[in-house]
């Protein structure tokens, strides 16, 4: 029997189109959902199940009457999930069987094994014609116009990933509602400790300044060739130089800036996971650079604080297609 494949591979094509359209909030890895609906087999319903992973794992485990529409499946599943450990699961409930026929061999070989059990075990319960009929290969079905069935699994699991990125958008919904106050305790943060720099410099500078007034006015006031100016100044260069390498605007204002641009990327929605890892590996940078600066334990404080928000960003992130 011949097969309509263009015409159906433009179906295809338009179902998956429509599902790219409406991707536009951000989304969880999670996700659960079913789906049911008539194909020219019988009655389909089809399940998926998500969870996080790092790439898109997908696995089907459809019935054997859907064999044959297992590529097309993968392909409209894979156009509509970007990430995550995906099953997808299709059973198939026959239609009425008026218009089947009994494979009579393969009847044969089942009740003769039948008989071969019970001999073993006397006590077992013989199947019924119920539980014979439902057996793979038993019942012979008339053949089905694969385009229509294709055409008809389709429709049934488009409902199903629409419904499973309606579950995941949710979520990721409260994901981002998470991390978004993430983000507003990282700016408080940084603009207390921005706000105390100017303060902490300061008390620094003075304690320098005497310390090294103490050190070197001692030593150098004796030499004859050095006066008591060159010695101010050598002060001030050391000064300086320590102000310099303790100086953290850099680190603040990149701080400021990558929290911005997590905001925006928020805001756009859509496959954002892997670029907010990115730009949490960014602030922790920068949180441990805070760290290392630090010249006063309310710089230390910030830079635990900073990094804790940030771990908890990335322990939420991980769940985010």
């Amino acid at each position: 029997m011949g097969l309509r494949r263009p015409n159906l591979t433009a179906y295809f094509f338009a179902t998956v189109l429509v599902f790219l359209s409406v991707m536009s909030g951000i989304r969880s890895m999670t996700g659960f959902a079913t789906a049911q609906g008539q194909t020219p087999l019988g009655f389909m319903t089809v399940e998926l199940r998500g969870v996080n992973s790092r790439f898109l794992d997908l696995t089907l485990r459809l019935s054997d009457e859907f064999r044959a529409t297992e590529p097309m499946v993968r392909e409209v599943i894979s156009s509509a999930v970007k990430r995550g450990k995906l099953e997808c699961r299709a059973s198939l409930k026959l239609a009425d069987t008026s218009s089947s026929g009994i494979n009579a061999n393969a009847l044969t070989n089942v009740l003769a094994l039948q008989q071969e059990v019970l001999k073993l075990t006397p006590t077992a319960t013989p199947m019924s014609v119920y539980d014979i009929l439902q057996m793979p290969g038993i019942l012979t079905t008339p053949e089905v116009d694969q385009d229509a069935l294709n055409a008809a699994v389709a429709v049934v699991v488009g409902n199903a990933l629409e419904a499973f990125n309606a579950s995941r958008e949710r979520e990721g919904a409260a994901l981002a509602a998470i991390l978004s106050k993430n983000c507003d305790t990282i700016e408080e943060v940084v603009a207390a400790v921005a706000e105390r720099i100017p303060d902490i410099h300061r008390n620094l500078k003075e304690k320098l300044e005497q310390r090294l007034q103490e050190a070197l006015g001692t030593v150098l006031s004796g030499a004859g060739s050095i006066s008591r100016e060159e010695v101010s100044d050598r002060i001030r260069q050391e000064v300086t130089l320590y102000a310099l390498r303790m100086d953290v605007s850099e680190e603040i204002n990149r701080l400021r800036t990558h929290v911005r641009e997590v905001r925006a990327t928020l805001d756009k929605g859509g496959v954002v996971g892997r670029r907010l890892d990115f730009m949490t590996q960014e602030m922790n940078r920068e949180a441990n650079t805070l760290g290392s600066k630090a010249a006063a334990i309310e710089m230390t404080q910030a830079s635990i604080a900073l990094k804790l928000n940030i771990d908890q960003m990335r322990e939420q992130l991980q769940n985010l297609e």
